[in-house]
């Protein structure tokens, strides 16, 4: 009987090992054919996570943040604790006992999921086989994934450390909103730092892991809710918090950004404009899209905000004005249908919903407004983000439409999507009433930079960025007319020719393939012979062509491209007009290097670019060509209260004197020339007016010591803007606000003067020389190369001598005597006209 019973025991042993034996060999099996070909997990220990590029201005504020996916990667060091504990405890409570895998976790699974007949099938996932999935694997539930996760987990246990392995889990889980790892995780929905949350919200961000998209703060209250509580008991049971602490938390409301608690991170940001998307545009090109979009970026801008503001003022201010003096309603385009005006929620909700500009404070604040009824005598509005009440009412009066052709109904049906600003009281602020405003059709963009260095200091591309993201400033190709001359002027005088050379200013006629062209002046005057100087300060086209013709295109377009405004440009004379198309943008730079004096000068948005470790990967002032040298900074018997002296390394492309004397001619534009009108700042200033044939573009670009600025106005489908439009009374006026307040903050001084010139009083009507005692409205003292014999009485014409019956005028408007040959073949002199004081009896009684 023993001998029986012990036969059945050995029976059962040999069956129970001869399975163990089995289920061993196909455990062992299994994970042989599925070890195989996995991906390495040894690359995680050098995994550096996609993470936020970000945009700083000078004073180090954050303006812009770029991202395929909103992560701040933060080191295991750096994470507080009670983070670590709040994901541990709902996550994995053995993480730190387990090597990777945690078989009573995966049993419990099992056996729910027979249970449930497959039903309820749960994740037993450690956080290590997370980081495993989220890495290396899929995210399905197969158990062929499962069996890969736990061979891969339990050799990264073996590579990295535990700390290592949540630092990577931490910063790279995904908690809904476009938010992946925790730190910016609690800046969505808290605005905190991870120093800041309370357990609450550390447990709040802990019970996000299981259902990301599901668990909405606002939405599903009620389940986030019971899913935080949870976390908390786990984090009470596991020793992590205390009983007082954990009655405490466990009652808090669950507050978040999304339910209107916090701000959210986004409001102290200022909207995306024009100049950080360009630094997106140009660093995508320089790093790649990937490295800028998820290489965590530090990226050190050259945006002055304040100056900023008022670039973009000042330019709204010159659209605005052109836009209203033509009378006509053109609105947003947008009109909501009529079934979702019943309600104020469903008005409310369909403007929230509405793709009109938000970023536009001119005068006030631009809101969303939508029309609700149309009266006679006043309309009434919804406005967004605005109550109506008995003392702001949201109504339009009549006179506020007197600019506009035609009535309310005539302009306006309910239902229309328009923008509404609030006029006050200038003294007291209080409310006079709502004001309709709309984006101007016609565009345009200004740039300002600092002449020394490159760095731009504001830029604004067009009215409003959300109305239209095309940058102006750096993507439109326009004519830049007059404002072109400079560089004319430029090769003519690094070729030997004076501020006081004479160019015939009369009419020509030019065969071309396309027929007789016959340019003519913006007045339709003419001077005669005439200074350069008087040719670049009053505009003069014919002199201009002349000029470019004597030079010849080939040296003009040479210096056009040196200077950077053309790649290749054109070698006929209508260009010497500019009638080629560039951009403001490097017609800015151009400008700068006559202002520096000649020396070559890159612009640039960005001052510094520095990777995720810190390591400067940019830097303007070290690239070729742009390097500063410091020549005494070392020297310790520098004088108290001398600065060191600081050197450019950079190309010289243009003569000191050549940059001087133009500088000089430009200041005249300004003094007495096209923009004398509208330009007057405390400090040495220059510049030059532009304006297209019919008027379909018109510029102006100056500049000071320091600063050079510069706008031009057009419709993006170019068409006249209208008989009225110049340069100098359009742009010249966004130039003026914006340098008053440039000059407050940079100041300036007097252009400097090259040891190499040497000063002669010249007439600038005639050209003539006048002594050194010479004064008066018709003097200016002009720069000549010291050594160079300047010549004067000769006139140049370019090939087609002066001829035709047409009055001869001064600079000045007076007309001119003029030499004719009479019916008898001999010389006379006829004029000036008689103006009332010079007339006479003429011995009549």
């Amino acid at each position: 009987m023993i001998r029986f019973i012990l036969s059945i025991f050995g029976a059962i042993f040999s069956v129970l090992t001869l399975g163990a034996m089995m289920i061993a060999l196909s455990m062992g099996a299994i994970f042989w054919v599925y070890g195989r070909d996995l991906p390495s997990h040894e690359s995680l220990a050098q995994y550096t996570p996609p993470t936020i590029s970000r945009i700083y201005s000078q004073e180090g504020q954050v303006i812009d943040e770029f991202a395929q996916e909103r992560r701040l990667f933060t080191p295991a060091d750096q994470i507080p604790d009670m983070v670590k504990q709040a994901f541990i405890s709902a996550e994995d409570k053995n993480f730190y006992q387990h090597q990777g895998y945690d078989l009573r976790g995966i049993g419990a699974a099992a056996v729910d999921a027979v249970k449930s007949r497959g039903r309820d099938v749960r994740g037993a996932s450690t956080i290590t086989q997370q980081v495993m999935k989220n890495f290396l694997l899929s995210g399905d539930r197969q158990a062929e994934r499962k069996i890969k996760e736990i061979i891969l987990a339990a050799r990264l246990e073996e590579t990295l450390s535990k700390e290592k392995i949540l630092e990577l889990y931490l910063n790279e889980i995904f908690l809904g909103q476009n938010s992946y790892g925790v730190t910016a995780a609690a800046q969505t929905y808290f605005n905190k730092s991870l120093m800041e949350l309370a357990p609450h919200e550390a447990a709040f961000l802990a019970s996000l892991p299981k259902a990301p998209s599901d668990y909405h703060p606002v939405r599903q209250k009620e389940r986030v809710l019971a899913r935080r509580n949870y976390v908390l008991r786990e984090m009470l049971e596991n020793g992590y918090i205390d009983e007082p602490t954990y009655e405490t938390e466990v009652v808090q409301p669950l507050k978040s950004v999304q339910n209107g608690d916090y701000d959210p991170y986004q409001k102290a940001l200022p909207p995306r404009d024009y100049f950080t998307d360009e630094i997106r545009r140009q660093l995508t090109q320089d790093f790649g899209e990937g490295e800028f979009f998820s290489g965590g970026l530090s990226v050190r801008a050259t945006l002055d905000p304040e100056m900023q503001v008022e670039a973009a003022r000042s330019l709204r201010l010159a659209l605005e004005d052109y836009d209203r003096s033509r009378g006509r309603w053109t609105g947003t385009g947008i009109t909501i249908p009529e079934d979702r005006l019943g309600s104020e929620a469903d008005w409310r909700a369909a403007l929230s919903e509405a793709a009109v500009a938000r970023d536009v404070d001119l005068r006030g604040v631009w809101r969303p407004a939508v029309v609700l009824e149309v009266g006679d005598q006043q309309m009434r509005l919804g406005i967004e983000g605005v109550e109506a009440t008995e003392a702001k009412p949201s109504v339009v009066p009549r006179n506020d439409i007197a600019w506009m052709r035609g009535s309310f109904v005539d302009n306006f049906e309910r239902g229309d999507v328009v923008h509404v600003r609030e006029m006050t009281e200038d003294g007291s602020g209080a409310f006079l009433r709502w004001s309709l405003r709309q984006v101007p059709e016609v565009q345009g963009a200004f740039m300002a930079m600092d002449v020394n260095t490159g760095r731009v200091i504001a830029m604004q591309g067009g009215f409003s960025y959300q109305d239209s993201v095309f940058n102006r400033a750096t993507q439109a190709l326009r004519q830049p007319g007059s404002s072109f001359k400079p560089f004319v002027y430029a090769a003519a005088l690094d070729s030997g020719y004076a501020p006081s050379t004479i160019i015939i200013d009369a009419p020509i006629e030019i065969d071309t393939p396309q027929g007789v062209w016959r340019p003519q002046n913006s007045s339709n005057q003419y001077y005669g012979p005439t200074p350069l100087r008087t040719g670049i300060e009053q505009s003069r086209n014919l002199m201009t062509i002349r000029l470019a013709q004597e030079v010849g295109m080939d040296t003009v377009g040479r210096y056009a491209e040196r200077f950077g405004v053309y790649d290749h440009m054109g070698r006929v004379l209508a260009n010497a007009l500019g009638a080629d198309e560039t951009t403001l943008y490097k017609m800015i730079s151009a400008y700068a290097m006559f202002a520096n004096g000649g020396e070559r000068v890159e612009p640039t948005l960005v001052d510094r670019v520095q990777d995720r470790y810190g390591r400067t990967v940019y830097n303007h002032e070290a690239e070729r060509g742009n390097e500063r040298v410091c020549v005494d900074c070392a020297d310790p018997n520098l004088p108290p209260g001398k600065g060191p002296t600081i050197r450019n390394n950079r190309d010289r492309i243009m003569d000191g004197v050549t940059a001087y004397q133009l500088t000089s001619m430009m200041q005249g534009v300004v003094q007495r020339g096209t923009a004398a009108s509208v330009i007057d700042l405390p400090v040495p200033t220059a510049g030059k007016t532009g304006t297209t044939n019919d008027a379909k573009d018109v510029w102006f670009i100056g500049f000071t010591s320091n600063i050079v600025a510069g706008c031009y106005i057009g419709f993006d489908q170019p068409r006249s803007l209208g008989e009225h439009a110049y340069g100098g009374t359009m742009c010249g006026p966004v130039f003026q606000r914006f340098m008053t307040k440039a000059v407050e903050k940079y100041g300036g001084t007097d252009f400097k003067v090259p040891e190499a010139c040497e000063f002669i009083n010249i007439d600038r009507f005639t050209g003539a020389r006048l002594g050194e005692g010479a004064s008066g409205a018709n003097v200016v003292a002009e720069c000549f190369r010291r050594g160079q014999e300047p010549m004067f009485g000769v006139q140049l014409d370019g090939g087609w001598a002066m001829s035709g019956n047409f009055d001869l005028i001064q600079p000045d408007g007076t007309t001119r005597s003029r030499e004719v040959t009479t019916s008898t073949g001999r010389k006379a002199v006829v004029g000036p006209k008689a103006s009332f004081g010079t007339l006479s009896s003429g011995g009549l009684y």
